[in-house]
């Protein structure tokens, strides 16, 4: 099982790479960036467990070093806030993986998510490899963010991990959608209408805590690549065979037709992605679920997101045309 963290070096693909070579199931790791990766490698290459890790840089073909063999890609390639500078590191990247390792399950976190999927999409489109059951945006840190905050509202945090919490939609701002009534720990009943308006807020901008708690001075790289690599693991493990894993995450709705159309209808919009239960499996996308049972209040919420994630969405088509995001 050969995993490749592409943004290696950074914030996010630091502390990522060491929660992949501590995944048992990962027997190569291979680290690329434009600095620092064969350090980073070197020294993730110490810790006793089956990953054999190397790192690659840009010269010598390293991207395309990395890549041979890939099973799983992650992207957090990318400089934290800046979608332009993003859209074409991602457009680079993805042509990288086009042409070197088509097959591979693609989990793209560089933001902003619900552009860079489809421009991941879009290049994978042109060079004619295209597979929408392989290309994940990782909306995961909006989930484990849910399941944290609500532990904190039921007093116990040692709930938290067993917390699970369906959050729709895309993976920035008011495209955040938090089906609390689908709870799998109901909320208390004495909690008023503003205090859940502002559970799901804190949900949906919960990026912007960690901004002003780090003075300016980083995003949300941590608990980013916790949530990076908790994904990663899920599509790792079904790859293997296992069966019944089903998860929130952004695809291309063509990935499973039937689930894809009827979550469409649902919606009452002709969007080509969305982040929606997915059930997963050995060829990336099994099945998408639907919503489900959500109050009028949620179906607001995900009404209100539509805008916005169409704009997203279209954005990131364009910038593979015509590269201006």
């Amino acid at each position: 099982m050969k995993a490749v963290v592409l943004g290696a070096a950074g914030g996010i693909g630091q502390p990522l790479s060491l929660l992949l070579k501590a995944n048992r199931a990962v027997t190569e790791l291979a680290l690329y960036d434009i600095v620092n990766s064969p350090g980073v490698a070197v020294d993730l290459s110490h810790i006793a467990t089956p990953a054999k890790v190397e790192g690659f840089l840009p010269p010598d073909d390293g991207l395309k070093k990395a890549l041979t063999g890939a099973n799983v890609v992650v992207i957090p390639a990318g400089i934290p806030r800046k979608p332009g500078i993003n859209a074409g590191i991602v457009r680079d990247l993805a042509t990288g993986i086009a042409t070197t390792a088509p097959k591979a399950f693609v989990l793209v976190i560089s933001n902003p998510v619900n552009s860079t999927v489809p421009i991941v999409a879009e290049v994978f489109k042109k060079h004619g490899v295209f597979d929408p059951k392989r290309i994940f945006g990782v909306t995961t840190l909006d989930v484990v963010r849910a399941s944290t905050f609500v532990s904190e509202i039921l007093g116990d945090r040692s709930l938290s991990p067993s917390v699970s919490v369906p959050v729709v939609g895309g993976h920035s701002g008011v495209t955040i959608v938090p089906l609390l009534s689908q709870s799998s720990h109901p909320l208390p009943a004495s909690l008023d209408a503003t205090a859940i308006d502002g559970l799901i807020n804190r949900i949906q901008f919960g990026g912007d805590e960690v901004v002003k708690a780090k003075d300016g001075a980083g995003s949300a790289t941590l608990s980013m690549a916790y949530a990076g690599a908790e994904f990663a693991g899920k599509v790792i493990r079904a790859i293997k065979g296992e069966k019944g894993i089903v998860t929130p995450t952004f695809v291309n709705l063509a990935s499973d037709k039937t689930g894809g159309d009827a979550l469409k209808k649902e919606l009452g919009k002709d969007l080509e992605y969305f982040s929606a239960p997915v059930e997963l499996g050995v060829d990336g996308v099994a099945k998408i679920h639907g919503l489900g049972k959500i109050t009028p209040a949620e179906n607001a919420l995900v009404q209100a997101a539509l805008p916005e994630l169409s704009a997203n969405i279209e954005k990131g088509v364009a910038f593979v045309e015509a590269p201006k995001l």
